[in-house]
């Protein structure tokens, strides 16, 4: 992860702010990420670029014993402890999800939500590593990511999501990054990157480290509710696959 993207963030960090579903994905991708996650009460949570700490407060709502987030973006971490109000159960760090400063096995869950879009191939397999070194035996590992196709089937670069490969291809860009934007609900847009991996990548890397058990895989995107909810935000997207979801346990 470059230092160019720690300082989009750190000028973006403010816009990123919310205490209620806003973003695209707030709708699209995180709702089943802690559906995956299930009952979370009592665990001890590690937060894998958690940005402006909307997932830990997620978690905290339902009953984490804590929950620490790390972030590449300083002022992305000075927010999260500026929501969390004092909240002891959330504590937040900035730093590089390559090179945990977390001791083994201390961890009953690990997530990234959108944050393995930021690392090249080598370094998701570093983190991955990482993670599995602070997981606790049966530990989870739950990730979401922008789905490998979506810059390659959703041509238009418009609202309210996209990413900009331009001629290259979904086998010609791998390991390549390019900027994109995702919008809120208010018209706002954020900034995005995504370095893109083959759906194929996430499965050998995962292996690589030692997650031997096969992931479950879910493959996420806008649905009917979203439709009937807000259709002049979702529609563009209706039908195209957004995000893949990740869920392997350590053994």
């Amino acid at each position: 992860m470059s230092r160019e993207t720690s300082e989009i963030y750190d000028l973006a960090a403010k816009k990123w702010v919310r205490h209620r579903q806003e973003s695209l994905s707030d709708f699209t991708g995180r709702p089943a990420l802690f559906d995956a996650c299930g009952d979370v009460a009592g665990q001890h949570i590690l937060d894998l670029g958690c940005g402006e700490g909307y997932c830990a407060r997620i978690f905290a709502e339902r009953g984490a014993q804590k929950i620490e987030g790390i972030d590449i973006s300083k002022k992305m971490v000075s927010e999260a402890e500026l929501a969390a109000s004092g909240d002891r159960c959330q504590s937040f760090q900035s730093g590089d999800i390559t090179k945990l400063p977390y001791d083994n096995e201390e961890f009953d869950l690990a997530v990234g939500c959108f944050v393995y879009n930021y690392l090249s191939i080598d370094e998701m397999c570093e983190s991955f590593a990482e993670v599995r070194r602070v997981l606790k035996n049966s530990g989870k590992f739950i990730f979401c990511v922008p789905h490998p196709a979506f810059p390659f089937i959703r041509l238009e670069k418009d609202p309210p999501f996209f990413f900009d490969f331009g001629s290259k291809g979904y086998f010609s860009a791998r390991d390549q990054n390019t900027q994109g934007k995702i919008w809120r609900r208010d018209n706002q847009s954020l900034p995005v990157e995504m370095h893109h991996k083959l759906i194929s990548d996430y499965f050998s890397k995962l292996a690589e480290v030692g997650f031997s058990k096969m992931p479950l895989v879910r493959e996420l995107g806008v649905d009917e509710d979203l439709m009937r909810f807000d259709n002049s935000f979702f529609g563009p997207l209706f039908d195209i696959p957004l995000h893949m979801l990740f869920s392997v346990q350590k053994n």
